[in-house]
């Protein structure tokens, strides 16, 4: 079993079957070295594990939980892409979108969530460049979205 894959296991998590898109797009685009990641939801099993908007229905605690499934989504669209998760050399980019209340400021903790997970797993090559935004809704009702940028080396 490969490092990033026992990484994934000592957090008590496994890859996922990549989840399938909800319109006319791919789950990741490969182009030169880059894998682009669609946006990810926080769906396991096929189904959405919250929604609402965070501020009011979603805590910052459940979407930062929320924001790792979608980038554990990510990793495994990624790794689909590559050809594996060891064939991803580094993750470049992270886009969190969080549904919440317009008053809401707390964005950069949700999308914690994902940035810890990819350092977790990927260790160094896990650091990125990001943004967190916040967005009146998102598809599904979900309150949290990610999509990545990944390098395969």
């Amino acid at each position: 079993m490969s490092a990033r894959l026992e990484k994934l296991r000592e957090l008590g998590l496994h890859l996922p079957e990549v989840a399938k898109p909800l319109a006319a797009y791919v789950p990741a685009v490969r182009t030169g070295n880059l894998v682009y990641v669609s946006g990810q939801l926080p769906i396991a099993d096929g189904k959405l594990l919250m929604t609402g908007k965070v501020g009011a229905d979603v805590s910052v605690e459940q979407a930062h939980g929320l924001a790792q499934r979608a980038a554990l989504n990510a990793i495994a669209a990624a790794a689909a892409e590559a050809g594996g998760i060891d064939r991803i050399s580094r993750i470049v980019k992270v886009t969190g979108f969080v549904a919440c209340v317009p008053e809401f400021t707390e964005h950069p903790k949700v999308v914690n969530g994902a940035s810890e997970l990819f350092g977790q797993v990927f260790g160094d090559a896990g650091a990125h460049a990001r943004a967190a935004v916040g967005v009146p809704s998102l598809p599904l009702n979900a309150p949290v979205e990610i999509e990545i940028v990944a390098e395969i080396g």
